[in-house]
């Protein structure tokens, strides 16, 4: 049986479906079988971030519906074996969170983890994850409001969620001098365990912007923060990654 992770944030701008992409890509290629989930309703981008946009047909409504398979509608990356994604509805309505509890469980027979990247704030795509979520890892950068945000949205998750873990985003040894403040403070503030640092790096959007998983185009900079973020999901040792 697999594990349901809901991926979220306090605010948008945290980079929450970059890391959703980057993480699954790791995953896949540690030989996981993964489904992504893009449960921003009406805003979807994931299949974008993926590659995939044209690939990506039946949503988890139709699934939902029994209007399509998990099988038929959860496409997988022509690039990367074990990678999948399953899209999100343009409209909200009649979306039944018992309905989408039983997508996921579908799912979690049959993929080693289902990462599902919810939008932030309380929205419908917030709930539906949030019903279905075994874990949760909140997204945030390292910047107070980031980080007084994500709390509010942690708050939302001890209703549901046991097990939640914090992820830094978009970190620069520029920024923490600037706000004088180090990654033990954004812990202390968010009040979540760490699973995993992530360096400011340009090639993140660059990637995002042409498609390609981050996992297929560079060894460097944000990439290695994935893998090692990836590993622990899978209860590995890795080390935080330093940022210089």
């Amino acid at each position: 049986m697999g594990a349901a992770i809901m991926v979220t944030s306090g605010k948008g701008g945290t980079g929450k479906t970059t890391v959703t992409a980057g993480v699954a890509g790791c995953l896949a290629a540690l030989g996981q079988r993964v489904l992504c989930v893009d449960m921003d309703i009406g805003l979807r981008n994931l299949d974008l971030v993926l590659g995939l946009s044209d690939r990506a047909v039946q949503d988890f409504s139709d699934v939902m519906e029994d209007r399509c398979a998990l099988a038929n509608a959860a496409v997988e990356h022509p690039d990367v074996p074990g990678l999948f994604l399953l899209t999100a509805p343009m409209s909200p309505e009649g979306l039944d969170p018992d309905l989408f509890c039983g997508v996921v469980g579908q799912a979690k027979e049959r993929f080693d983890f289902v990462l599902m990247d919810s939008p932030a704030g309380l929205g419908t795509g917030f709930q539906l994850a949030l019903a279905a979520a075994d874990r949760a890892v909140v997204v945030s950068a390292v910047d107070t409001s980031a980080l007084r945000d994500a709390q509010r949205t942690v708050a939302d998750l001890m209703k549901r969620v046991d097990a939640i873990h914090l992820v830094m985003n978009r970190v620069s040894p520029a920024l923490i001098r600037k706000l004088r403040t180090s990654l033990d403070d954004a812990m202390d503030i968010a009040g979540l365990p760490l699973l995993g640092v992530v360096p400011e790096d340009p090639t993140v959007t660059v990637v995002a912007f042409s498609g390609e998983p981050m996992v297929l185009a560079t060894y460097k900079g944000a990439s290695p923060a994935y893998l090692n973020i990836a590993k622990r999901l899978l209860g590995q040792r890795a080390p935080l990654l330093r940022i210089r």
